[in-house]
């Protein structure tokens, strides 16, 4: 019986010449459960099926752009530092994607995308909150394969255990184990050597967003959430759990009085979000009708209408499609969910 998590013996395998990194494949699996259970969430509320997949044309780049801009921003040394190059900072095929960036930047695709549509963007944030907490929870199983953004020593049964990767799984020393985090295309030393037995974080954060999918999906159906309350819901739920999980990790990051810089932008957008839902309490969800909105033929090459139906406090006769939502949310969670070349402490790894 295993006392133990052990870590994978590497993160990359090469077919030919062409790298298969599993980080960078679960980040691709995470986007498609997204986008197809938002797909479904937002048909639920009365849109058009296929619609999710053609705001993920919007979403996924500007949500990448925004991952990347916000890690460069958060440790310029990495980059800009006397001895750097700052042509790294484009390099995002190394890791570095901060998550509040790629939030930031994907909703503004998404209300780009939504509005050239005619669709509320409300409706489509609603739609997609638990789809999205669940696809970054597949993408920490990434954190997994990649050996990296565990916590502190542990003696607990479910600690992580954490070999030296060396080029080529050559043989290596204690001696060699650094912070524990090394390139992902390295691989486990042979024969192996244990660093250590740590608090793996990026589990603690799947099994919460597993947690906060859930809730919102419950939430949604008891209180039918609209106008972007549901995305709020979610963000207050993220929120809460990725500060004590921030508190835990050990890997490098930048610190404001000692704390990490994420803790108090965790702290900060969780106040947000809880004031939102608090100012808007009595909003109810959008009419079904508008979240349909103009079919493609009807879309124009110029700026759509000022602003959808949908955003209307009153909901009109469509209790009926909005109610499908209950079902098909209740199902829908399943316990489902590359960084430098050179160690870790040179900075951070693939999506913090």
């Amino acid at each position: 019986m295993l006392s133990y998590i052990p870590s994978p013996p590497q993160g990359v395998w090469h077919i030919g010449p062409v790298p298969l990194r599993a980080y960078a494949l679960l980040i691709i699996a995470g986007i498609v459960v997204g986008v197809l259970w938002g797909d479904r969430r937002l048909v639920a509320r009365g849109g058009r099926p296929g619609t999710v997949t053609d705001l993920a044309l919007w979403m996924v780049p500007f949500g990448l752009v925004g991952g990347r801009l916000y890690h460069v921003i958060t440790n310029p040394e990495l980059y800009f530092a006397a001895g750097r190059d700052p042509w790294r900072a484009l390099a995002i095929w190394e890791g570095g994607l901060g998550i509040w960036g790629a939030i930031a930047l994907g909703a503004l695709g998404a209300y780009l995308g939504a509005r050239r549509m005619g669709i509320p963007f409300g409706a489509v944030a609603d739609a997609l909150a638990p789809a999205i907490v669940l696809a970054q929870g597949i993408g920490r199983l990434g954190n997994y394969f990649n050996q990296e953004l565990f916590g502190g020593p542990t003696t607990l049964p479910w600690g992580l255990e954490v070999y030296l990767r060396t080029p080529g799984g050559v043989a290596g020393e204690v001696a060699q184990c650094g912070t524990g985090e090394f390139p992902p295309d390295w691989m486990q030393a042979d024969p192996t050597v244990l660093c250590g037995v740590y608090h793996p974080t990026f589990l603690y954060e799947l099994l919460w967003n597993i947690g906060v999918a859930l809730l919102v999906v419950v939430v949604d159906r008891k209180l039918r959430l609209g106008r972007g309350r549901a995305f709020a819901l979610y963000v207050v739920g993220y929120t809460a759990g990725r500060t004590w999980i921030e508190l835990m990790r050990t890997d490098y990051a930048n610190h404001f009085f000692g704390v990490r810089v994420n803790v108090f932008v965790s702290l900060a957008v969780l106040l947000a979000a809880a004031a939102f839902l608090a100012l808007t309490r009595g909003w109810q969800r959008e009419d079904p009708a508008s979240v349909a909105g103009r079919a493609p033929d009807d879309e124009r090459d110029g700026e759509p209408d000022d602003e959808p139906d949908g955003e209307s406090n009153e909901v009109s006769g469509g209790d009926a499609v909005a109610d499908e939502s209950d079902e098909s949310d209740a199902g829908s969670v399943d316990a489902s969910a590359s960084g430098s070349p050179e160690q870790h402490d040179d900075g951070p790894a693939e999506e913090r």
